[in-house]
């Protein structure tokens, strides 16, 4: 039996193991992988894999990642919602803002009705005139326009006719207004009161003829009298 030179015995008889830790062997000059390296990376797999591997099956990864899926989509939901809500309540301020303005200046129409009147009559003069151009100047800021003018095409949702007169045409035919008793006011899109007018069926010859509103004072608001 041949003894292993790694191992001696002492005094007493026990058996000392001599391990050689060196890393290149003395014999064949080779580098020698220790037994702890080898046994912690097999067939060359990286120390990290083994620890991704098990993260991507802990069920508490999982859990989390469906948390936070779900408090995105809370917060993309409010913020949809907030965003609706401020639209909605800037158009019920523009509503209530535009109720407001046409009660306060539906108050006035009559005011400007006996404006127009004088200024036909060539009344609108002197102290009255500067009150009157005023007046004007401020229905104007809140949005008042008048329409209602000879020679443009009769329209039943603005215009009110309470005269027709048939006129002697062949073919083809348009009904505009001949004449205004009565301006009519909107605000916006808002109708305040219609037109009065009378209306005439004309030839239709692709055109109209519009005259520009007369009576009633339009104030430029920098050339407003002081």
């Amino acid at each position: 039996m041949i003894d292993d030179p790694n191992r001696h015995s002492d005094e007493n008889g026990e058996r000392v193991v001599v391990r050689d830790r060196r890393r290149i062997d003395p014999e064949t000059g080779a580098v020698r992988t220790p037994d702890g390296e080898a046994a912690a990376s097999p067939s060359g797999a990286a120390p990290d894999e083994p620890a991704a591997a098990d993260s991507a099956d802990d069920p508490r990864v999982a859990e989390l990642t469906a948390e936070v899926a779900e408090r995105t989509s809370d917060l993309q939901r409010l913020s949809a919602e907030y965003a609706n809500y401020r639209r909605r309540v800037d158009r019920d301020r523009e509503t209530v803002l535009v109720n407001t303005r046409a009660q306060f200046v539906g108050e006035l129409l009559t005011v400007l009705d006996d404006v127009e009147r004088a200024g036909v009559h060539g009344d609108l003069t002197g102290p009255f005139k500067s009150v009157a151009d005023k007046l004007v100047s401020v229905v104007q800021k809140l949005g008042l326009e008048p329409f209602g003018v000879e020679g443009e095409p009769f329209d039943p949702a603005v215009h009110e006719a309470v005269q027709h007169e048939s006129a002697d045409v062949t073919g083809p035919t348009v009904t505009v207004v001949s004449s205004v008793m009565r301006r009519g006011y909107r605000i916006g899109d808002r109708v305040l009161r219609p037109a009065m007018v009378g209306v005439v069926d004309r030839a239709d010859d692709g055109t109209t003829t519009e005259t520009p509103p007369t009576g009633i004072p339009v104030v430029d608001p920098d050339e407003t009298p002081a």
